[in-house]
């Protein structure tokens, strides 16, 4: 992947919690994913290529940071419940 830089300034607070310039990197990169990710601009398949890990890695990051990976609104998560009744058995009697 080609690669840019960017120079960054970085509060002296936060340097002190003990990053180095890789983590931070890291960092950076990861945040900046996430946020494309929560804003609908990327998928999650897309989201873990520019991360250089693989989908299932995403989804863990994902859970790790509280990030819901499927995000309904009402009238679609009563679609889906309304589906999975509509899909349920029911005994005879």
């Amino acid at each position: 992947m080609i690669e840019t830089t960017y120079k960054i300034k970085i509060p002296k607070p936060l340097v002190e919690f003990g990053f180095d310039q890789i983590q931070i990197q890291q960092k950076v990169v990861e945040w900046l994913v996430l946020s494309l990710f929560t804003q609908d601009r990327v998928s999650s398949g897309k989201a873990a290529r520019l991360l250089n890990i693989t989908r299932i890695q995403f989804l863990a990051l994902l859970r790790q940071y509280g990030i819901a990976y499927i995000n309904y609104d009402e009238d679609e998560l009563l679609e889906e419940f309304q589906a999975v009744e509509a899909l349920t058995v029911r005994p005879t009697s």
